[in-house]
């Protein structure tokens, strides 16, 4: 996935605004499960929302986040308190429900 420029993260955070956590992780971490539940949701959705429940210390939220976002294929969008917000662009056009905007 291409890097996201920042005007293009302000308004998928805008539209993550409503949402509820997808998915939420514990103490166990990342386990294939989780995986699976991610990549279900950035497939039917492209973006949702991730809260670490157990997880408290941003370095290791950070080092989880990342690791999530090379496992799905998906961006990170933004990071608020416990919670994270990730997308990833739906292959097929005709399945896509979020326009990222783009400027020259």
């Amino acid at each position: 996935m291409t890097a996201l420029k920042g005007y293009q993260k302000k308004h998928l955070r805008g539209l993550a605004h409503g949402l509820k956590p997808a998915v939420q992780i514990g103490r166990e971490g990342i386990t294939d499960a989780v995986i699976r539940a991610i990549d279900e949701g950035l497939f039917r959705h492209e973006l949702i929302k991730v809260k670490y429940n157990e997880i408290k210390e941003k370095g290791l939220k950070e080092a989880i986040t990342g690791e999530l976002t090379a496992k799905t294929g998906s961006v990170q969008v933004g990071m608020i308190g416990h919670t994270v917000i990730l997308y990833r662009r739906q292959a097929d056009p005709e399945k896509r429900k979020i326009s990222v905007p783009e400027r020259e």
